[in-house]
């Protein structure tokens, strides 16, 4: 079936759900096309333990604050909460069960298929974000392994490995925290850091890291902000060297500009790996029955594998000729403004910048909108 309107956005998590109430406002009509079944689904499948790492204060969508007595760093559970609300507040009503299957530019506008449909709008906006796809990675002997290797994505909680050893490959944000869970569920954890990684405590001597992000580092030139933050975390946190964390060569406020890639935000993880009670292990070489290899050439026995390995937009494998808006890994290269050569093209969240997520996705929904609304005018 044809449909035509006037804007299409794709994805119903804080993304699309932004643009969507900011085009409400704007008096600009819209669909939004969701996958799933419910909006936010990628909040509604993270494991269980994850909360925020911004304040809830800088973290609200545009229009509508946290509800009163919300902690600072909220839970999952309370962002699907807030996001289902946000839904209804602002009557927004997405076309769940539809999943694009291809999208290409046809005569200054857009054509969209899913299964079902096939959508013609003058605007379109991606909001699908950077956890569309899994990132799954192969080694040597992983089918000999006997013992489950699952994707973060599909872990929940660490309730089914208590006792048992479990190995976590990757060193981010989700890696560090899911580490963690399974230690606090009597499981008995290592992580994998798979290469230099900086560590930043969620509270910087009890000041949220994204309050010094916002304020402070983000109005300083990069090189001054990293020889400021190195300083502070000297002398907060020591050499992590001896644990298994070196550092990279570009410092930290340097390597979210320059390779989009924020630092650890650590909630408890490190402290642990000080008292010896979560391993820190080198990159996987390879598997054999139990077992598993590292680069380092140590073997150590593990009953399960995690992979936070992180996630592929999957953008290129929808869009047609989209490689010239992306970057070598997949991710967009324009946010919040129009794509050179392609009117009325917008990507929204697929970012983890300074400021927080949250905070710059609110920001941007508004520009997208107030650019839609002067394309109508």
């Amino acid at each position: 079936m044809r449909e035509e309107t006037e804007v299409i956005v794709v994805g119903a998590g804080p993304s699309g759900l932004s643009v969507g109430a900011c085009l409400r406002s704007r008096g600009i009509s819209f669909e939004i096309l969701e996958r799933s079944g419910e909006v936010g689904s990628s909040w509604r499948n993270h494991y269980e333990r994850l909360h925020l790492h911004t304040v809830q204060r800088f973290s609200a969508l545009p229009g509508m604050p946290w509800p009163a007595g919300t902690p600072t760093y909220p839970s999952r559970a309370q962002m699907v909460s807030y996001l289902d609300a946000y839904a209804g507040a602002f009557d927004l009503n997405p076309r769940f069960g539809e999943d694009v299957r291809s999208a290409r530019r046809v005569d200054g506008g857009f054509v969209l298929r899913t299964e079902a449909n096939e959508y013609h709008t003058r605007g379109l906006v991606v909001a699908t974000g950077y956890n569309r796809v899994p990132n799954v990675p192969t080694w040597p002997g992983e089918a000999s392994f006997g013992g489950p290797i699952l994707h973060s994505s599909r872990y929940k909680n660490g309730d089914p490995w208590r006792g048992k050893r479990v190995l976590v490959v990757g060193a981010g944000n989700s890696g560090a925290e899911i580490a963690l869970d399974l230690w606090e569920h009597g499981a008995k954890p290592a992580l994998s850091v798979r290469g230099p990684v900086h560590v930043v405590p969620r509270d910087l001597t009890g000041v949220p890291s994204q309050i010094s992000s916002l304020f402070l580092f983000s109005r300083l030139p990069p090189k001054v902000a990293d020889a400021i933050s190195l300083f502070a975390l000297d002398r907060m946190l020591g050499d992590l060297t001896p644990y298994g964390f070196t550092r990279p060569k570009l410092g930290p406020i340097s390597q979210v500009i320059v390779e989009k890639r924020i630092p650890l935000i650590d909630v408890g993880t490190l402290e642990l790996v000080k008292q010896g009670q979560i391993d820190v292990v080198k990159d996987v070489r390879s598997f054999d029955p139990g077992e598993v290899h590292f680069v380092d050439g140590t073997t150590r026995p593990f009953d399960a594998v995690v992979l936070a390995t992180g996630y592929r937009t999957g953008i290129s494998e929808y869009f047609e000729d989209a490689e010239g808006w992306l970057d070598e890994r997949g991710y967009p290269r324009y946010f919040g403004e129009p794509v050179p050569g392609a009117p009325g093209l917008f990507f929204i969240g697929f970012r983890n910048p300074l400021t927080g997520a949250l905070h710059d996705i609110a920001i941007e929904a508004q520009r997208v909108a107030d650019h839609l609304a002067g394309e109508k005018r």
